[in-house]
């Protein structure tokens, strides 16, 4: 049987915290920002947490069965 492969566009984008959540990074923060407010690009910059109705998918390309 063949080994199983984290997704790699996953591993390089999400980390998990120590009691086993998902940290992630907003969006819309990477270009286009002369037109976005500084109030906006400040609250961008915070790590969020995964979703509930994401975790299970984003724990399968993790492998974190």
């Amino acid at each position: 049987m063949p080994k199983v492969k984290t997704n790699s566009g996953a591993k390089k984008r999400f980390a998990l915290t120590g009691t086993g959540k998902i940290k992630r990074k907003h969006a819309y923060k990477s270009h286009i920002l002369t037109k976005k407010t500084k109030k906006q690009k400040r609250n961008l910059t915070h790590v969020a947490m995964v979703d509930q109705s994401n975790m299970r998918s984003l724990r399968e390309m993790l492998l974190l069965r």
